[in-house]
């Protein structure tokens, strides 16, 4: 499973496309007085403008040897969260997956990951245009087995790892969607932001199919195009 795109809402449009502009040098795409769409590997992460303040938790791909040489760019850019006494980068030792955090200009949790299971190293030096994709995207619930369905029989997905209880996950390694439950797990870690079933839209590719859903006060709307014959 790939995010294609993702379009996620914010209040602080101005400040969040010189962030990605700017600040970290994605390439935009789509520009327009609403919203902005910059260039992040193989996926399009669009920002439109909101009234309303929201607080997503979202994740980018690199390569599996590069997670070092990329925190040392991006601190050159902007604050990496300490995670507990200095430490930035979390390991995940069941997923062998390694990562450090970031809040973007919206104050949403966003996060750098090398996942060593897809064995794909780059030799060359690390810039922006280094970043493979996006890979996760929050989906809290109230119910994480139903909604973990849901995607089963809609995207034909899969529940890849966690607790269909309180904090599973669904889709590949290549693209996942966080599914907490926020009565539960109430925070995203490793900061405070309280989590919340926030909206946002998606393309994602799964096979031959592409689903585009939309997430809006906890119910999923999805509709399918066969993207290869």
């Amino acid at each position: 499973m790939k995010f294609k795109k993702l379009k996620l809402y914010t209040n602080k449009l101005e400040s969040e496309l010189k962030f990605y502009s700017e600040t970290l040098g994605f390439e935009i795409i789509e520009q327009n007085e609403k919203s902005f769409t910059v260039k992040v590997g193989w996926s399009e992460l669009s920002f439109e403008k909101s009234e309303k303040e929201y607080k997503y938790h979202y994740c980018f791909l690199i390569p599996a040897n590069k997670l070092n040489e990329a925190l040392e760019w991006m601190e050159k850019r902007t604050e990496i969260v300490n995670i507990e006494n200095g430490r930035k980068i979390q390991n995940f030792e069941s997923w062998n997956a390694d990562s450090f955090y970031f809040f973007d200009a919206s104050g949403n949790i966003a996060e750098f990951i090398v996942r060593y299971n897809l064995k794909n190293d780059d030799n060359s030096n690390f810039d922006i245009s280094k970043v493979l994709g996006v890979n996760e995207m929050g989906m809290p619930t109230a119910d994480v087995r139903k909604t973990n369905d849901q995607l089963e029989n809609e995207l034909k997905t899969e529940f890849w790892k966690g607790d269909i209880e309180r904090f599973g996950t669904n889709g590949t390694q290549e693209g996942i969607f966080l599914l907490p439950n926020y009565d539960l797990k109430d925070i995203w870690f490793p900061t405070s932001i309280k989590i919340k079933p926030e909206p946002f839209e998606a393309i994602i590719e799964n096979g031959k199919e592409e689903y585009h859903i939309k997430y809006r006060n906890e119910k999923i709307k999805t509709t399918a195009n066969t993207v290869y014959n």
